[in-house]
């Protein structure tokens, strides 16, 4: 079978040893990860055969120390090789989680012990990185996904409660699209793995301040969530707090991102949270929120716009800096009818994408131009930047179709740096690139 692994040791070589980072498993660890085949009912007797972490969707919340050394073990169980990516988190590339970095795969019924430093304190998040092609019980489109929790060393706590959620779709297909390639859709939306109505509500005291820490996992699509009869407060977004906290009845996350708001309980009821959009909050996208003594039938208030926007969060345009320019130009190449589209960077697909080679310390500015007919959450590994435009500070945004955006980072983490489009399908069919460290 021809995958991404394949390609790239046809194209490079073989992945550069660094057994180091993954040593044999044989003394305790601080966390385990467990990846193994799971039956999940993401409705009543209705079953979703996926591959999950403990035994669970989403995986265990798992809390570090910012800047505390830390050593998990990964075991895996299923029966393809695996990876786990640390989302948003600024590693050694023989620990991100990603094979054309160098990080090593885990073989079927092998074991790993990973060793690292966790930074910067926020949400971020751990995920599958591998590749899925036609099959859509593969990779991200699996239950392979968990929240991931950097606490600072002074966490004042300005909340009463913090509650984890993770967008997902599931029982994906591959349909034809108006052009004749191929796209993404599903039968099933769930917020923790359950569809609406399914398992135990949200459950909230009038007075008390819930910070939502919410993850969209899904393997393709965006999603835009709201909870009726009450306001967000944007206090960060990957994970990173914002210039300007504000108010918000909706709430847009395109894949792997995440967005924590703190949101006041002074509206007693049953109510809903769920995605915005009809079609798919009747798939599942929704979960109840009830407040203590409240038994009444869930209440859903459909929001009237779509509004959302980065800027509304950042202090303003960045200042001039002496950046280096890094043109990065995103094109589709249809492949023909029934397949999916050939994805290119300046032109090439991965794995013959140009390494774009950096110089430690140096500031860089990528200049995103979609000359495509289709929106891309790109993603950076290894690195934090902020948006030219408003300064906000992220791992992954939204570049829209036929638009231009561009981004800044300092080069401050030496290796192998990978740069994708975090729609699985995109990532699989070419839309990757290394950056490297001269």
């Amino acid at each position: 079978m021809l995958t991404r692994r394949s390609l790239l040791q046809a194209a490079i070589g073989a992945v550069t040893n660094v057994a180091s980072a993954y040593t044999p498993v044989d003394q305790s660890s601080d966390y385990t990860i467990d990846i193994a085949p799971h039956s999940l009912e993401v409705a009543p007797h209705n079953f979703v055969q996926t591959v999950a972490y403990n035994g669970q969707v989403p995986g265990p919340v798992i809390r570090l120390q910012v800047d505390k050394p830390v050593t998990l073990d990964v075991r895996n169980q299923s029966g393809s090789e695996e990876i786990v990516h640390w989302h948003g988190l600024l590693l050694p590339s023989e620990v991100d989680g990603a094979m054309e970095e160098g990080t090593p795969m885990i073989g079927p019924g092998a074991s790993a012990r990973l060793k690292f430093v966790p930074a910067p304190a926020g949400f971020r998040w751990y995920h599958t990185h591998t590749f899925a092609g036609k099959d859509l019980k593969k990779a991200q489109y699996t239950g392979q996904h968990g929240f991931l929790l950097i606490e600072p060393r002074d966490n004042p706590g300005r909340y009463d409660a913090e509650m984890f959620l993770a967008l997902h779709d599931w029982k994906g297909q591959l349909l034809g699209g108006s052009d004749g390639s191929l796209m993404v859709s599903y039968d099933v939306s769930t917020i923790n793995g359950r569809v609406l109505g399914f398992g135990e509500p949200l459950r909230v005291k009038q007075g008390q301040r819930v910070l939502f820490h919410i993850l969209n996992s899904s393997a393709t699509d965006v999603h835009w969530v709201s909870l009726a009869g009450h306001t967000f407060e944007v206090i960060a977004l990957d994970g990173n707090p914002v210039a300007v906290t504000r108010q918000a009845n909706m709430l847009r996350l395109v894949p792997a991102e995440r967005v924590c708001a703190i949101v006041e309980m002074k509206n007693p009821g049953v109510w809903v949270l769920g995605e915005v959009r009809k079609h798919i909050r009747a798939a599942g996208m929704g979960i109840v929120v009830e407040y203590a003594g409240q038994t009444a039938k869930p209440t859903w208030i459909q929001p009237q716009t779509l509004d959302w926007s980065y800027e509304a969060f950042g202090a303003g345009p960045l200042p001039p800096t002496d950046a280096i320019d890094v043109p990065l130009v995103f094109r589709s190449k249809f492949t023909g009818h029934g397949d999916v589209d050939h994805w290119m960077i300046n032109g090439k697909s991965f794995p013959h994408t140009d390494t774009v080679k950096l110089r430690s310390g140096a500031r860089y500015r990528l200049l995103f131009r979609n000359e495509s007919l289709n929106d891309h959450p790109v993603h950076l590994h290894r690195h934090l930047f902020a948006m030219a435009e408003c300064g906000v500070l992220k791992d992954t945004v939204l570049v829209p179709s036929k638009q231009e955006l561009a981004v800044e980072f300092t080069a401050n983490n030496p290796g192998k740096t990978l740069f994708h489009c975090h729609q699985q399908d995109h990532m699989d069919a070419g839309f990757m690139m290394l950056f490297d460290y001269v």
